[in-house]
Parts: C-alpha cells; sequence; structure tokens
C-alpha cells in the first residue's frame, strides 16, 4: 500500500548541522525533493549555484516576490531567502516527500499555508557545542557569531510551533531519529484518513 507523501520542514539555528542532517537522509531517500532555496546573500566557499541555492540579486528577489513565485521567504542576518513555489507543488502532485530546510519564520508560514506539514526543529546537544560548532566553521568573525548565538535564543522560542524536535549530536543517530518521525506521520491515522478521501494523496493543492 501507497503510504501519504509529506511536506516537510525542518529547521534550526545556525551552526546546529541540519544542512549535513538533511544531506545525509537524502543519501538514503533520493526518491524525496529537496527544495533549493533563493538567496541573495553572497555564496560560501564550495557553495554551489543551483546545488546549495539559487544566488540571486535583491532586485531579482523581489520580483520573485510580486510574481507570486515564492512559497514563503524571510530575511535572515540581513540577507533574503525564499522557497521556490512551483517546484514544491510538482513534487506533491507527484506523490514525493517534499522538504524544504529553512528558518523558523518561513516555517510557520508554511504551517499557516499546509496545515498538513511536518515542522521538525532541529536542537544543539548544548549551548556550548552549538558555539563550538559555529566557531569551527569559520566563516563568521566573532561579532557576527555572536549575533547567531543572540538571534538563536530568538529561534528556540519558536519550537512550540514546531510538531517534532530532534536533538544532533550524533549525525547518524540524528538522521535515524529523521526517518522515525517521518515514518511515524506517515503512519498517523488522521492522515491516512485524509489520504483515502482523497483518493489517494493528503494535500489539497490550490
Amino acid at each position: 500500500m501507497k503510504l501519504p507523501n509529506l511536506l516537510l520542514v525542518i529547521s534550526g539555528p545556525s551552526g546546529v548541522g541540519k544542512g549535513t542532517l538533511v544531506s545525509r537522509y537524502m543519501e538514503r531517500h533520493p526518491e524525496s525533493y529537496l527544495s533549493i532555496s533563493l538567496t541573495t546573500r553572497k555564496p560560501r566557499p564550495n557553495e554551489v549555484f543551483g546545488k546549495d541555492y539559487f544566488f540571486v540579486t535583491p532586485e531579482e528577489f523581489r520580483k520573485e516576490i510580486e510574481n507570486d513565485n515564492l512559497l514563503e521567504w524571510a530575511q535572515v542576518f540581513g540577507d533574503l531567502y525564499g522557497t521556490p513555489r512551483q517546484p514544491v507543488i510538482d513534487a506533491l502532485r507527484s506523490g514525493r516527500d517534499a522538504i524544504l530546510e529553512i528558518d523558523v519564520q518561513g516555517g510557520v508560514r508554511v504551517k499557516t499555508c499546509f496545515p498538513e506539514s511536518v515542522l521538525i526543529f532541529v536542537l544543539p546537544p548544548s549551548q556550548e557545542e552549538l558555539r563550538r560548532r559555529l566557531t569551527k566553521r569559520g566563516t563568521e568573525d566573532q561579532e557576527t557569531l555572536q549575533r547567531r548565538l543572540e538571534v538563536a535564543k530568538v529561534e528556540f522560542q519558536y519550537l512550540k510551533y514546531y510538531d517534532f524536535f530532534l536533538i544532533n549530536d550524533l549525525l547518524e543517530v540524528a538522521v535515524s531519529d529523521l526517518e522515525r518521525i517521518i515514518f511515524s506521520e506517515k503512519h498517523r491515522v488522521s492522515r491516512m484518513e485524509q489520504f483515502f478521501k482523497e483518493g489517494g494523496g493528503p494535500f489539497a493543492i490550490p
């Protein structure tokens, strides 16, 4: 029996390792669709256009907003980030799980538009470990690092809007936890009832 497909939102503070977590999950589940966000920030070393992000100018980003081409968007650390709408809709219509690795503001907006979506918050083992990971990353100066830690405290307050959390301590354990969350959600009775009611899919695509 085919199980329902899901719209999954994965969020967490900078440095928590959510990108690595999602990448490892996608290696195990290539049948899922991973959304690639638009951003106005400059690429970091080794980031690839169209693979990590679509890097665009502020003018190009605003045009996407005006044309209603974004499922959600937010300003984070002075830069704009957004999720292209149509690829996500196409993935859901084809019966694939769609995964959005986005910030907490965007996650709440997606939940408003798609109440059936599943929001997962990735937590660090501790504040000290989060600081260590940000420092090890080496992409920010001390002032920026401290600002990210302060923003993380605000982001933690969004946890109450999320459906699940997992702690990213050991990567393979965290990936297994993510798989268990998705497995459980696909087997939720209320979701299956909606799945059958709509003839094979839980999403009423606008």
